[in-house]
C-alpha cells in the first residue's frame, strides 16, 4: 500500500510541476537566490524541461519510497567518496548541475537551506542508488566478513 502512496504522490507533484513549467525558472531565481535562472530564461527553461523527464522516470517516486521512508528496509552500508562526475544528479540532467572542470560538476544550490529537502543529500543510500548512476567512487559494504581461505 506504501508503495502505491508514493507511486501516487510522485505522479501527482510531476503533474503539478507541468503546469508550473512557464514560472519555474522565476520560482528558482526567487527560492535560491540566483538571478541568472531568471536572466537566462530560455536556458533555464530547457533545462528544467530535462529535469522533469528525467525525475519522471523514478526520481522523485523514490524519494517518496525510500527518503520519506515509505519503504524501511532500504539502508545498506555504503562507503565512498564524491568524485563529482555528476552521474548521481540525474545522470548530468539536473537542472541545477553546474560544471566546474573537463570532467568534474557542482550542485549550483549545494548551499541552499532548501537543499536538504531534496533527494539529494542523500544520496547514496543503497545498492540501487550505486548501480541507478553507475557512481564510480561509492560502494555498498559487505555486511558479513570476508574470509580468505588458504590453500594448504
Amino acid at each position: 500500500m506504501k508503495k502505491h502512496h508514493a507511486e501516487k504522490l510522485a505522479q501527482t507533484l510531476i503533474v503539478i510541476f507541468r503546469c508550473l513549467l512557464p514560472v519555474l525558472p522565476a520560482l528558482a531565481a526567487l527560492l535560491f537566490l540566483k538571478k541568472q535562472y531568471l536572466l537566462d530564461y530560455r536556458q533555464t527553461l530547457n533545462k528544467m524541461k530535462i529535469h522533469l523527464n528525467a525525475i519522471s522516470s523514478g526520481p522523485v517516486q523514490h524519494y517518496f519510497q525510500d527518503i520519506l521512508r515509505f519503504n524501511t528496509d532500504v539502508c545498506e552500508p555504503v562507503q565512498g567518496h564524491c568524485s563529482q562526475c555528476g552521474n548521481c544528479c540525474l545522470n548530468r540532467q539536473c537542472v541545477f548541475l553546474e560544471q566546474s572542470g573537463a570532467d568534474t560538476y557542482i550542485c549550483g544550490i549545494y548551499s541552499s537551506p532548501l537543499r536538504r529537502f531534496s533527494n539529494c543529500g542523500s544520496f547514496p543510500i543503497n545498492g540501487h542508488d550505486i548501480e541507478r548512476y553507475q557512481c564510480p567512487t561509492y560502494q555498498v559494504i559487505s555486511s558479513y566478513p570476508v574470509v580468505q581461505l588458504q590453500q594448504i
